[in-house]
Parts: C-alpha cells; sequence; structure tokens
C-alpha cells in the first residue's frame, strides 16, 4: 500500500484534533505548542485520552491542556530520573575504577584474564580507544606526553567510560571485587549488575527524549528477593507492572540515599508523582505504594 499522506500545517493538525472530540480553549498556546513539540511527539500522550485508537475519538470532556499537562509530567519524570541515573554513573565507574585498581593493578581493565567474555572485553576497549581519541580532556594529553600511554590508568580511563561500557565491564572474573562493590550500595552483586544494564538502557531513553511514564521496558531489572528489606519488600514482582518504571523508582530512590545521604531526590519525585493516581498506576505502582517502606 502506498504512503499517500501529505505534511499537515500547524492549523490543520489542531483542527484535526478537534474533529476527534478534543477541546482547545486556547489555539494560540495548542498551536505554540505543536509548532516546538511536534504533533506526531504529543499524540503519544493523547492516546490515553481516546475512547477509540481507530479511529482515534477523545473521551468526552478532554481538553488540550490535558494531553500538554502529561507530557509535561512524564518530561519531569525523565529529568528526575535521568539526574539519579547519572549520579550513580559517576559512583558506579569510581567504585569499579577503585577495586580494580587496588585488586588488580592500574591497567588492570586491560587484561582480558581479568574478565569472563574475552570478545565483548574486547568490544569494550574498542569503544574506550574511540572515546580516548575523540577526548579533549587535558589528563588524556598528560598521560600521552608525559608516560607515553595511550590508555590511561584505570582511575582516568573511568571517567571517559560511556555507562554501557560501565555495565559491560563489570563482568569481571574476580566475584570478590564485584561483591565489595555491590556492598556499598547495600545490594546483592546479580542485582547491582542487573541494575547496571537496566539503568543503561533507561538512560539512553531519557537522554533521547523518549516516553517513560508507561512504557513497558523490554530490558528490565531483577528486584531483590530479601535485602534491603525495604526495597525486597516495596518492589513489585507482578506482570506487568514489574516492566514499568515503577522499580526502577525504587531502586533509585535506595541507590540516591547511599549516594547522596539524604531524601532529597525522594521528595521531589513524591511531590511530582503523588497528585496523579491515575497516571501511577500506569506506571506500575501498586495499590497502596505509599505505605511501602522505601516511600514511608
Amino acid at each position: 500500500m502506498p504512503f499517500s499522506k501529505r505534511a499537515r500545517t500547524h492549523a490543520e493538525q489542531l483542527s484535526i484534533m478537534k474533529a476527534r472530540g478534543l477541546a482547545v480553549a486556547d489555539e494560540p498556546f495548542a498551536l505554540h505548542c505543536l509548532k516546538h513539540y511536534n504533533y506526531y511527539r504529543l499524540s503519544i500522550y493523547a492516546r490515553p485520552f481516546l475512547v477509540t485508537i481507530d479511529p482515534p475519538v477523545f473521551k468526552p470532556g478532554t481538553r488540550f491542556e490535558d494531553v500538554w499537562e502529561l507530557y509535561c509530567f512524564d518530561r519531569a519524570l525523565r529529568q528526575l530520573v535521568h539526574e539519579a541515573t547519572k549520579r550513580f554513573e559517576i559512583s558506579a565507574r569510581s567504585r569499579w575504577a577503585y577495586e580494580m585498581g587496588h585488586a588488580c593493578g592500574a591497567f588492570s581493565y586491560e587484561d582480558p584474564a581479568n574478565f569472563t567474555d574475552a570478545v565483548r572485553h574486547a568490544e569494550c576497549l574498542q569503544k574506550l580507544d574511540e572515546q580516548v581519541k575523540q577526548s579533549h580532556e587535558q589528563f588524556i594529553a598528560h598521560f600521552r606526553s608525559t608516560y607515553g600511554l595511550n590508555r590511561p590508568p584505570i582511575w582516568a580511563a573511568c571517567e571517559l567510560m560511556s555507562f554501557g561500557v560501565l555495565s559491560r565491564m563489570f563482568a569481571m572474573k574476580d566475584l570478590r571485587i564485584k561483591k565489595r562493590i555491590a556492598q556499598t550500595y547495600s545490594l546483592p552483586e546479580p542485582i547491582l549488575e542487573s541494575l547496571l544494564h537496566h539503568l543503561t538502557y533507561v538512560r539512553n531513553l531519557c537522554a533521547h527524549h523518549l516516553r517513560i511514564w508507561n512504557r513497558q521496558f523490554t530490558i528490565t531489572l531483577s528486584p531483590p528477593v530479601s535485602f534491603p528489606v525495604d526495597v525486597a519488600q516495596s518492589v513489585t514482582r507482578k506482570s506487568p507492572d514489574n516492566r514499568r518504571v515503577y522499580n526502577t523508582l525504587v531502586l533509585l530512590t535506595h541507590i540516591s540515599k547511599v549516594i547522596e545521604g539524604n531524601f532529597d531526590w525522594r521528595a521531589r519525585l513524591l511531590a511530582l508523582i503523588t497528585p496523579h493516581p491515575i497516571w501511577c498506576r500506569h506506571m506500575g505502582f501498586p495499590a497502596g505504594w505509599q505505605q511501602l517502606p522505601v516511600w514511608k
């Protein structure tokens, strides 16, 4: 079937939404949003307000402001998740480099014998070499000019690693190192490894401004079974809720407390989500979630 649709003007896009039953009280504002945020992007946030999808028909009384409010909610949630994930990335880099450097040496990350998968290790080094080559950091020039090093020692190399490379580098043979890193966050080692992999994926979603509030994640995390007790008692294992952002928020709340030593991030998250119980259900929040240990 050949594609025959043409590009629509902003006014035409708004007319289509109105014809489907959307109330638009402030047309200049709606046109401004369509101009700067793209009809196709906003239409994704219109879906929860539809009675039928094919053909699209809005629920009676739905306003353009309702769609816009949901978009702003998801944007704010994405910013909070991205913030916490970046802090965890910096912390995990630091802990990994410290433990590896002390246990195996300054260039231990170069030795495939320290890792469980030689092929993936080689791929990580290749990506790191690309990052080193593209870097304009002064410490790279220092190690190259002073010591003739193409790769810096681990405590400097970790500053250039992407989150994806770091999560793959965590596949080390020495379980003692992995356990010492995991103990920093009061997490079992397999849970930390799962969390690193999951948050690499989630951070990419956030960095590319993709919807997360009701998304079913393709790369999920393994929730703790017994400890930390407050986390294990707060996560959901019910499908499909365990594929949504709720469990991610539980683990990020725990991690943020470890790294920052306070509940500021959790407080800002609660201030965002508490006024929207319906949206929380779409995010995988279980009934009575406010009484679970992580949130009390």
